[in-house]
């Protein structure tokens, strides 16, 4: 996660707050979130980060997959999308 700029903090919002990630491979649950950003990463600026989680419920727990970040603006903030 550190070296895709996602806190652990953004990981547990995208888990709360996001909605389904369409993309997720089948038996794979996934969640988005968009953050307001206004920051730089890889020496460019970006407005908006978005986060999208990965991961597997097995025997009541959550497993982690993968998480990924793309950085940039004007992300499409509507549930299901």
């Amino acid at each position: 996660m550190r070296q895709r700029g996602i806190s652990k903090q953004e990981l547990e919002i995208t888990l709360e707050k996001g909605w389904e990630a369409l993309d997720a491979k089948q038996g794979t649950q996934g969640k988005t979130y968009v953050f307001d950003y206004s920051g730089t990463w890889a020496g460019k600026p970006y407005e908006e980060k978005e986060v999208t989680v990965y991961y597997k419920i097995a025997d009541g727990d959550l497993i982690l997959l993968t998480a990924k970040a793309r950085y940039g603006r004007d992300f499409n903030r509507k549930r299901g999308t």
